[in-house]
């Protein structure tokens, strides 16, 4: 048994005391010292691990150039408070997509956990940055394939709802308790609607190509897959909160239509090579050229259009508390308890509680991270 004195933030509010780790398991929450080995973190603050849903890439590493770049990043992540991800995963026509997902799948990594892999594709509408070869002949078949090659772990896809059939195929996705993510579409009230009773639950990079539909009757706002996205209560969501990609206050509405005090409200990174690096130019896998102009900005193509983004997840947490005007508590769950309940993992993470592994993160009085702990073993220590 051993225990970190410090300013634990709770499921509530954040209360000074000690918080008791056994193994890689957190064994409560105390204001009493406890006769035991005792870490003394000051005025420091203890939260949960940040759980990243959606990321690419961060300082050299890419997901999609094989398994050492996912080694390199579960080994990076953590100096961003970051315990828990899904290695996002661009898409790539079949069969290459399995054959590269299952060898992802077997690598061993140590650090960050692997939590799913996160599929952005290959059933979009619209291919944002990617190449239209790599959503071609996505059916029921490509599914099934896709979902074997990512055992043991889940494979999380990202779908567009105006794809033609894909209320057939998403309960296939949806099987075993796992999550259907929307993005990357155009499509209507309708279409969203379908997609959300087949078993989609979850949007991410929010507002993020999802554009807004044309205008047919002068005067008269249309509505599409946002407001029905919005409309529903049980959908999350989550957004790149880097300042570019969505303005703060589309955030702040989504937390006003989401229930659970706010619980179904996540932040992201959308992640890509370079992130967290010193600003410049970066080799984006077989997309080429990606730039930031400063530290948590956009990535941009060499034509300048949105490539994912060099945030952190520890910067997008000070984002919030800054541009949102939310307290620490709030903050922080939208980095932790929430995307937790997206994956359905919310009963053994993205708390410090009982029972709950033993993923949390000290950050400073700036929210700057001091060091992170996965499964009770500190793998970070800023020096």
């Amino acid at each position: 048994m051993k225990a970190l004195k410090g300013k634990i933030v709770a499921q509530d509010d954040i209360v000074a005391g000690y918080l008791l780790l056994d193994g890689g398991k957190i064994a409560g929450v105390t204001p009493s010292a406890p006769d035991c080995e005792v870490l003394d973190c000051g005025d420091s603050f203890i939260l949960p691990g940040f759980i990243d849903l959606h990321i690419h890439g961060v300082h050299e590493y890419l997901v999609d150039d094989g398994p050492e770049a996912l080694q390199g990043m579960c080994r990076t992540l953590p100096r961003y408070g970051v315990t828990g991800f899904l290695p996002t995963v661009s898409p790539s026509p079949a069969p290459h997509d399995a054959e590269s997902l299952a060898r992802l799948a077997a690598t061993p990594t140590e650090g960050t956990q692997i939590l799913g892999f996160h599929l952005e594709g290959p059933y979009r509408s619209l291919t944002g940055a990617f190449n239209q070869d790599a959503i071609q002949g996505a059916g029921e078949a490509r599914a099934r394939a896709l979902i074997a090659a990512a055992k043991p772990y889940k494979a999380i896809f990202s779908i567009a709802p105006d794809v033609e059939k894909i209320a057939e195929i998403i309960p296939i996705m949806a099987a075993d308790n796992t999550p259907v993510f929307m993005t990357h579409t155009a499509a209507d009230v309708s279409q969203t609607l379908k997609a959300i009773e087949a078993g989609a639950c979850h949007a991410t990079h929010f507002y993020d190509v999802f554009p807004c539909p044309p205008v047919s009757e002068p005067g008269v706002r249309p509505c599409g897959a946002v407001e029905a996205i919005l409309a529903d209560e049980d959908v999350s969501v989550d957004f790149i909160l880097d300042g570019v990609h969505v303005d703060p206050i589309a955030v702040k509405m989504a937390l006003a239509c989401k229930k659970h005090g706010r619980g179904r409200v996540c932040l992201i990174t959308d992640a890509q090579v370079g992130a967290g690096n010193p600003p410049g130019t970066y080799i984006f896998g077989n997309m080429g050229q990606v730039h930031f102009d400063y530290p948590g900005s956009p990535a941009r193509l060499p034509d300048g259009a949105l490539a994912g983004s060099g945030l952190t997840l520890d910067k997008a947490l000070r984002n919030a508390v800054e541009w949102l005007g939310l307290d620490l508590v709030q903050a922080g769950k939208m980095l932790s308890y929430n995307p937790a309940s997206v994956l359905h993992i919310e009963d053994r993470k993205g708390l410090l509680a009982a029972g709950y592994d033993a993923d949390f993160v000290v950050l400073d009085s700036n929210l700057e991270v001091l060091s992170t702990w996965i499964a009770g073993k500190e793998f970070y220590k800023k020096q």
